[in-house]
């Protein structure tokens, strides 16, 4: 018995693209068969789609988005058609009260939105407002900033070069070699000092620039609240030794 379907080579696919009449921005590439039924499309387009195959009409458009042909014999092979490659498959949904009809798949502001009193939202145990405001102490304000500033150089008024000084952590005591802004450090005022033993990190020359000179290992550049400065005299190495 001759076979009712048209003879095609072996590999007879056809890649198509699809589109929907409900939703304007739905769009998907599908290689099938030309041997593939119109009913066996219709069903392979429900999954991806979401129209029901009974309120399915299919439209074979070319590149341009012409209508072909009206795919209106579900027995039918897709090759009676006629389609190549980048033809559209065009799904109509006649379905008024379809899934996919009234475009709120597409259209978020048709969604209803649930909203929390704020009652109910400073109950959770969690929520971002306190988060907010735990962290708001954290993130300083550029007044915090210019306040930080001003208090910086309250102490540097303070702080003169020549003065000796002591500089924590570690009561390391030296001399104030710099006092000033040193922009390539960072915002605000910094003082410059020459440690009296190798405890520094530097010659009093930072990222290139010379701030002061001292001994290799003797310089540091510190904020002037670590600081402080007064009768400190240079220890004698020997003092805490038993005799």
């Amino acid at each position: 018995m001759a076979s009712s379907k048209l003879q095609l080579p072996a590999d007879d696919s056809v890649l198509l693209l699809v589109t929907h009449s409900n939703l304007s921005t739905f769009a998907a590439d599908i290689r099938v068969s030309q041997q593939i039924t119109v009913e066996a499309l219709k069903d392979k387009l429900w999954r991806k789609t979401g129209t029901a195959v009974a309120s399915m009409r299919l439209q074979l458009r070319d590149d341009t988005g012409a209508k072909v042909a009206d795919l209106d014999d579900d027995a039918a092979p897709l090759a009676a058609y006629g389609p190549y490659n980048g033809y559209r498959i065009h799904v109509l949904d006649l379905d008024p009260s379809s899934l996919t009809s009234g475009g709120w798949l597409e259209d978020i502001s048709l969604v209803d939105k649930y909203k929390m009193s704020d009652e109910a939202y400073d109950k959770l145990h969690t929520n971002f407002r306190k988060f907010k405001e735990k962290m708001a102490p954290k993130n300083s304000t550029s007044e915090d900033k210019e306040q930080s500033e001003k208090h910086m150089e309250e102490l540097c008024s303070k702080i003169k070069v020549g003065d000796r000084c002591e500089v924590e952590p570690g009561a390391k005591r030296g001399t104030v070699k710099f006092v000033g802004r040193a922009e390539a450090l960072g915002r605000g005022f910094w003082v410059g000092v020459q440690y009296d033993e190798p405890l520094g990190k530097h010659d009093g020359m930072v990222k290139g620039i010379r701030f002061f000179e001292c001994p290799q290992g003797h310089g540091a550049i510190v904020r002037p609240e670590k600081v402080k400065v007064g009768d400190y005299p240079e220890r004698d190495p020997f003092e805490e030794e038993e005799i």
